[in-house]
């Protein structure tokens, strides 16, 4: 039961750790590359769905690695699992205080209704990605290493 835990969590963090890694190196430059206000659409509509989506899969990765630590209290690893759970504790606290509240501007605006400084905003919102992605890239590996 305890290894299915263990690839049931590590793979769910993984594609996790995809997505966010795709939005930051791919997505994202998509976007910011499309002639007009598409990209500006695309990134408001992104931060919709995503901003739905992704507070319940942070959580629920949490949760996943917290019972991992539980049922694997005194297995070797379990240092690591807790690492990994502490930096998507980090993952979290970021999201909640320094990417939530620009999405959620963002993800509001129109052509018409996005303020002037749109652009500085969004490339903010990238540098904050961009460091959360590599939280959650060494909470995986962690998680990877402790499976091993």
């Amino acid at each position: 039961m305890l290894t299915s835990l263990q690839v049931v969590t590590t793979v769910v963090v993984g594609v996790m750790v995809g997505v966010e890694f795709a939005v930051a190196v791919v997505l994202n430059r998509i976007l910011d590359a499309l002639p007009g206000d598409s990209g500006q659409l695309g990134r408001a509509h992104g931060g919709r769905m995503l901003g739905a989506a992704m507070p319940v899969w942070y959580i629920s990765s949490l949760v996943l690695v917290a019972i991992w630590a539980v049922a694997g209290w005194g297995d070797g690893g379990t240092g690591l699992v807790i690492t990994a759970g502490a930096l998507l504790i980090v993952s979290v606290v970021m999201s909640v205080l320094l990417l939530v509240p620009i999405n959620n501007r963002a993800k509001t605006w129109t052509p018409e209704t996005r303020p002037a400084d749109w652009k500085q905003q969004m490339s903010r919102w990238d540098r904050f990605h961009y460091l959360r992605v590599a939280v959650i890239i060494a909470a995986f590996a962690l998680l990877v290493t402790a499976l091993a």
